[in-house]
């Protein structure tokens, strides 16, 4: 009895070093406030805010950002879908400039509330998957499947292909119109890794695939200090060595305050083929990657960015995030006592 006394008096005498990193969940603008409630008693006081183009309106988009911080929440984040995953930006097609110049007005829309950063993703067709079905790892649940050699053998859903050079050169054109903007409001960009991290695929070369590819990113924008990564552990795993050294990246990028989010996600192998799954069943230690974010010292933002589907009457969206997050908070925790001692 009397020893549990003392234990229990020392960890009240020397609280643990908190890191930087800070643990979001992603929402929507009409989020309920019995979402709102939920969110905040899983201990999570940072949003990132998706928005669809319709809601990029000053009165609607004050509101609900008076809304969200009425109810004690910091929006670190916001990006359009429609915006930062642009067919007409990323392929330069005839409408980039209006495009860019709508991009520039949400940014310009974020600032005016102190949002941090916004997001690309130079994906035109979004995230590519084969399937979201029921599979050996996902207990029971229905999650995101991908086939690579599926999606390496379909053809271009474009009348042309575009390659490399074509690619870069776009996303050249829309850093220049870009960054200056960010660097005068003060905000940043980060960009989204393409997921699965192939060279290619549906007849259209990849900007973000690789660690040299980022760093290529680094040098179209000139080095800017409004430009940094979302890095996404689950693409990372999804390539194994051919992307680059996760924990090395880690420090790298970490310490040199690029990596501006962390999706923290887990699958169940490396490409050719790979389930989604739950933070502990995949095939990394998702514990030795938390202990060198912590370690990096960086203040990203940190979330689950994909989770399994809804549960029809068990929280909906926001409850499908909050078992992964309540581990990934977890891990979180043991890995500043590790690190801080």
């Amino acid at each position: 009895m009397e020893s549990s006394r003392i234990i229990f008096m020392d960890i009240r005498r020397f609280p643990k070093k908190k890191s930087a990193l800070r643990p979001q969940v992603p929402v929507l603008l009409n989020a309920s406030d019995n979402e709102l409630m939920f969110i905040k008693a899983m201990g999570i006081d940072n949003l990132s805010l998706v928005l669809r183009r319709e809601e990029l309106k000053g009165d609607l988009f004050h509101r609900g950002m008076e809304r969200f911080r009425r109810n004690g929440f910091t929006v670190t984040d916001a990006a359009c879908m429609e915006l930062q995953k642009n067919r007409a930006i990323h392929l330069g097609l005839e409408t980039r400039d209006s495009e860019i110049e709508a991009f520039i007005d949400s940014i310009r829309l974020f600032s005016s509330e102190g949002i941090e950063f916004t997001s690309v993703a130079w994906q035109p067709h979004g995230i590519l998957r084969t399937d979201k079905r029921v599979g050996e790892h996902t207990r029971g649940q229905r999650a995101l499947y991908c086939d690579a050699c599926e999606i390496l053998s379909r053809q271009s859903r474009e009348e042309r292909e575009y390659g490399e050079e074509e690619i870069w050169g776009n996303f050249s054109y829309f850093a220049k119109a870009v960054i200056p903007e960010l660097e005068r409001l003060g905000m940043k960009m980060a960009i989204h890794p393409n997921d699965p991290p192939l060279p290619e695929a549906e007849g259209i070369s990849s900007l973000f695939f690789s660690t040299e590819s980022f760093r290529r990113i680094l040098r179209e924008c000139s080095y800017s200090p409004s430009v940094g990564m979302k890095m996404c552990i689950g693409c990372y795993l999804e390539a194994g060595e051919y992307y680059g050294d996760l924990l090395s990246d880690i420090a790298e990028f970490g310490k040199a305050g690029r990596i501006l989010c962390v999706h923290f996600r887990n699958v169940s192998s490396t490409l050719p083929v790979f389930e989604e799954v739950l933070i502990e069943d995949g095939y990394a230690n998702m514990y030795t990657v938390m202990k060198a974010l912590v370690a990096s010292e960086t203040d990203a933002v940190i979330s689950i960015d994909h989770a399994a589907d809804a549960i029809e009457g068990y929280g909906g969206l926001i409850g499908s995030f909050a078992y992964p997050t309540g581990y990934m908070k977890g891990l979180l925790s043991a890995a500043e006592n590790e690190v801080y001692g």
